[in-house]
């Protein structure tokens, strides 16, 4: 057990950001499935806006890789211009 007050809250903070990053990260990784399983082209062009941001945001605040984002992007690129 934590034997510091900061530890203590440390602990507390780790939780929280946790379930946080997992929420964003599985809300993200819902979207991309989604966009995968689009067919029509103007509806993916609108989609793969809003999930590069999301991926994008992701990557900014540590909770994936830089490279990991750039080549989901990638991607989701190839995929929406052969619709």
């Amino acid at each position: 057990m934590a034997n510091h007050k900061s530890a203590l809250k440390r602990i507390r903070s780790n939780e929280s950001k946790r379930l946080t990053n997992r929420y964003k990260h599985k809300t993200t990784r819902n979207a991309i499935k989604k966009l995968r399983e689009t067919t029509d082209a103007k509806e993916a062009k609108e989609q793969f806006v809003e999930v590069s941001s999301m991926i994008d945001k992701l990557a900014k605040k540590n909770i994936i890789h830089n490279n990991k984002a750039a080549n989901l992007k990638s991607g989701l690129a190839l995929y929406v211009a052969s619709l």
